[in-house]
């Protein structure tokens, strides 16, 4: 297919390659063209515009931080929605409001363009490996339209309902994955404040009912104090903050994701928003004194 792509940071650089490997004919913009210099050594072609870009494309994939990006690079006449053909498709994998979402949705529908909200979740490790799990809102032949990208990038690929539903999957994957983050910050610090070896703590929890990936992966990171950044914690904020306004606007009440929340804010507060959101156990430590 030919296709363009958008957004080439630590998760969309492996992703867009793994389309290339696949065989489809990659075009990209990108507001600095240094971060494209690989992917255009690997065959890919780097555009002037992302209306340029879009032109002749069958299907577009975006993958940026919020749902402002989303917008700036779709709507108006530079954008992806100018350039794209009718019965074309744009993918957004960005993590953004299932309201905006929706709103895109609606107006490239009126366009004659498909829209899809597919955001991923699995990291930089399942971009790097192409099996990322892809939550999908958005009509069914449109799926079908793209369904060999999204293979390209992911393992387990899911429709979940409507435009914005796989927003809402994405939110509910963010409320436990980060609190089981938070839960094993917890764990571990008070393994600490108890005098016992956090490590052999981890591996015994590791053999019963508390396994998760969240207390394999970063529970590591967080025995080997290794804070540097696989997922920067200011992303799972940003995250957060859709979750919870999704939570108020619908009137659900969420008591423990509102607990994280408040770590998530005394991260940022802390300077560690660059960092690995396993940086949750500093903020327990500031509060005890390490």
């Amino acid at each position: 297919m030919k296709v363009g792509f958008i957004g080439l940071g630590a998760m969309g650089r492996p992703m867009a390659r793994n389309l290339i490997a696949a065989g489809h004919d990659l075009r990209l913009w990108s507001r600095n063209r240094e971060s494209a210099a690989t992917l255009v050594a690997a065959g890919a072609e780097h555009c002037d515009s992302p209306r340029e870009m879009a032109a002749g494309c069958e299907a577009v994939v975006t993958m940026v931080t919020t749902g402002d990006d989303v917008k700036a690079v779709s709507l108006g006449a530079d954008g992806v929605l100018a350039g794209l053909a009718e019965g074309a498709v744009h993918v957004d994998m960005s993590t953004i409001a299932p309201g905006e979402a929706r709103e895109l949705a609606a107006e490239y529908t009126s366009r004659g363009v498909e829209f899809l909200d597919a955001p991923v979740s699995g990291g930089t490790v399942g971009a790097e490996a192409g099996s990322l799990a892809i939550m999908i809102g958005g009509d069914e032949h449109a799926i079908d339209k793209v369904r060999p990208l999204l293979e390209a990038m992911g393992g387990r690929i899911r429709r979940i309902g409507p435009s914005g539903a796989g927003q809402v999957a994405k939110a509910c994957n963010q409320m436990v994955f980060v609190s089981a983050l938070q839960a094993c910050a917890e764990a571990l610090h008070l393994a600490a404040a108890s005098g016992v070896d956090v490590g052999r703590v981890r591996e015994a929890l590791l053999g019963g009912s508390a396994w998760s990936k969240a207390l394999d992966g970063w529970g590591q990171r967080m025995v080997s104090r290794d804070f540097g950044a696989g997922v920067e914690a200011r992303l799972h904020h940003k995250d957060f903050g859709i979750l919870m306004n999704e939570a108020m606007g619908t009137g659900v009440p969420l008591p423990i994701a509102a607990q994280v929340w408040q770590q998530l804010n005394a991260l940022m507060a802390s300077g560690f928003g660059q960092e690995d959101t396993s940086s949750l156990l500093r903020v327990l430590e500031q509060g005890r004194g390490r």
